[in-house]
Parts: structure tokens; sequence; C-alpha cells
């Protein structure tokens, strides 16, 4: 069977919207330099040219051999109570300005959202401009750490040596990365692919601290020259952590660092008497959107069974209903578990039927973001729930930590 977004789609004004080929790249690239930055032609090869994503994650659209609009869809999981969500993201959007105005990214996320479906992503991700992507069905949802100041640096306690990551170092910062994220609800880590095209991006670098030949810290980094962004940070143990960040700091040669705090990791606890805390002027989050909400609630019933029987709440032989007051989606409780999603029409007063509503623009933030439903209903009106223990249970405050291509700073 053909996949809808192989197929190629003519546009207005004679445009082509289709799946890139080989003979494309150079103009991508130059596209993507022009109405980006310069490493992004070099980021977009390293995609496009690795088995695990291909020319097939890229689209472009093409006035005669002309190059005018591209978007690349990457392939993530989301990670949520031990449940796997494949994702999307879609990323290296750039569209010529002489033919900006006539919808061809729409055009090209409608392209990348089709490509998602097909490859089974229950979710997309995003790190985007403001409000632009929610024309899109996304929302904001996930926390973005802040980036703290470094106020002075640990002594040097000479448990490692900082040396740029290799390809052989993948395992053992995998397994850093994944240590680090096991205390957090939500996670999305690095994909194998992409932290091959980390290794050879120019964007950012990435460090191991070694010790008798075993990685025992890394992190990410923007390039030296100018104040250092040290973020993604992990370590083994805390003299690890603040060998890590001295290391950094001397690859600074005195043009300052900051972090990006990642609360309640040996990193965030190692730093914390050395770096500074200023309260956060601006919200920052990830969009994230959910094209089919029973597919995704489906996903999630072991997570939302684990979260009952761990808080001892029975509510067999009753309905859990949710509306998104355009729609509605029942999850039976029986007594081993949840039965499937079955989602009906509008109802508009779910109270009645002892539900919860839920804003479809909310909905994101009720399902990976740092309020729950109980947060929710204190700031959005047309949020809320006529059992709050049963619903407070299901969707709690969620902790939060996601590794994307590039750093959203």
């Amino acid at each position: 069977m053909t996949n809808a977004s192989s197929v190629p789609v003519s546009l207005a004004d004679g445009l082509t919207l289709r799946e890139a080929k080989p003979a494309d790249v150079d103009r991508i690239g130059a596209l993507l330099s022009e109405r980006g930055e310069p490493d992004d032609a070099i980021d977009h090869r390293l995609v496009v040219t690795d088995p695990d994503a291909g020319l097939s994650a890229c689209a472009v659209v093409a006035d005669g051999d002309r190059i005018v609009s591209t978007a690349t869809l990457l392939d993530e999981e989301v990670h949520i109570g031990g449940v796997r969500l494949p994702a999307g993201q879609v990323e290296l959007v750039a569209t010529d300005s002489e033919y900006e105005g006539r919808g061809l990214v729409r055009a090209l996320m409608h392209w990348a959202h089709e490509r998602s479906a097909a490859r089974g992503h229950v979710v997309q991700a995003m790190i985007g401009i403001p409000y632009f992507y929610r024309l899109f069905g996304y929302e904001y949802a996930i926390d973005i750490p802040q980036v703290l100041n470094v106020d002075s640096l640990p002594p040097g306690e000479g448990t490692g040596t900082l040396r740029a990551a290799r390809p052989s170092d993948i395992p053992a910062m995998t397994a850093l990365q994944a240590s680090a994220q096991s205390g957090f609800d939500v996670t999305m880590p690095h994909s194998t692919a992409c932290w091959r095209w980390l290794l050879d991006h120019e964007s950012s670098n990435l460090w191991v601290l070694e010790q008798a030949g075993t990685v025992i810290a890394t992190a990410r980094t923007t390039p030296p020259g100018g104040e250092m962004l040290l973020a993604e940070a992990a370590a083994r143990d805390e003299a690890a952590a603040r060998d890590l960040l001295s290391g950094v700091a001397a690859l600074a040669s005195g043009d300052g660092v900051r972090v990006v705090h990642r609360a309640g990791t040996v990193t965030g606890d190692a730093w914390q008497e050395f770096i500074g805390h200023e309260p956060q002027r601006n919200a920052e989050q990830y969009y994230i959107r959910i094209p089919d909400v029973a597919a995704l609630l489906d996903r999630l019933r072991p997570l939302f069974w684990q979260r009952l029987t761990a808080a001892g709440i029975d509510r067999t032989g009753r309905d859990i209903v949710l509306s998104t007051f355009g729609a509605h989606h029942r999850i039976p409780v029986l007594a081993d578990g949840l039965g499937e999603v079955v989602t009906g029409g509008p109802i508009q007063s779910p109270g009645a039927v002892k539900g919860a509503g839920i804003a479809p623009d909310h909905l994101a933030a009720l399902l990976f973001g740092p309020h729950g439903i109980a947060g929710l209903t204190r700031i959005r009106p047309d949020v809320y729930s006529a059992d709050e223990e049963l619903f407070e249970v299901l969707f709690p405050p969620l902790t939060a930590d996601v590794l994307s291509y590039y750093l959203p700073y």
C-alpha cells in the first residue's frame, strides 16, 4: 500500500509538495542556511543520509527545480510511567522569503502529520516559535528547565579527564542519561540515530568525563567562544558531577558558563551551592500535539490502572468519563484492569455523569504537564472534575525531562 505522505501533491501556482530526492539535498541545505543557521545544512544532511531516517523523513515544496520550502520529521519516543509512546518531531522547517504567506508550511505540516501517523506515532513533540505551531494543533505542555548562572566553581577532585565524545561512547552516554532521567515522570531520551547526529553536527558538542577507561559523566555544550551553555549533564556520582562542571568551565576559557538545571539529578544536587537560583521570568514550554485522543488514552490505560491500584481506589463497574466537550471518552473500570476506550459525542456537562471536563487545548498539559488536573482546575475554567479523588489520582502533576536534537535555548 502506498503511504499517502509519499505521494506528490500539486499546490497552487504550479508548486509541488513531495518527498525529498538525492538531487535536492544541496538545494535544501542552501535554503536552510539562508533562512536559519549555517549549521542547519549539516544537520539536515546527517539526518537524510542516516539509515534510521533517510530522505523519506524530509519533504519539500518545489517550483520546478527550485526548492522553496522544506520540513523534516524525526522519530522520537516519549516515556511515561513505563509506557513508551512512539512520537514524531518536526524540525528543519524553512521557506524561501519570496514564497512566504502561501500556506506552504501548513501543507508541509499536514504532510508531516500524515507521515507521523503512518509511522505509528501517537503524539508529536516540538520546540517552536511562540504561538505559530498552535495553528497546527500543537499546545504548550511540558516545562523547559531553567538556565542558571554558575556563581562559583567546585574544586577539582581529579576523578577523571574531560574529552570529546566518540561513537564508542554512545552506550555509556545512553546509560548515564537513562539514570539521570529515571527520577522524572515523563522523559524523551535521545534515539541511537540522534546520538550519531549529535556527534557530527556543529551547533553543539558532546563531552565525556573518563576515569580509568570508564565514562563517568557526560554533557552537551554550545561551542567554545563566548559564554558556554552546559546542558544534558549526567554523572555517576557527585564527585564526577563537580569535575564535569570544572572541566567545562576550563573549556570556556574565562567566558563564563551557564547550566541547564535538571532538578533532582546527580548533577542538579551536586551543583546546588555553585549556581544561582533566580526566579524564572518567562514561561518556556515544549509543544505537544495529540492527533487522536482515544488512541493516546488507550495506550495510557496500563498507566491509569497502575495509578488507581497504587492509590487503592476501587471504581469497578463504573466508567471513567473524560469530556473534551466536542466529544467524550469512556474507559470502563473492570475488576482486573481498564477496558478499551469508547468515544462518543459531545457532553457539555460531564459533572452530571461524575466525569471530568477538559478543553481539548489543555489535554496535552493534563497528560504530560506539571500542573495535573488540580492545578489546571485552578487556572482554567474549562478544566474541572466531579470526582476529585479519582481524577486527581489519574492526572497528577508530572515532572519531565526532554532530550531533543536541538537545545531549546
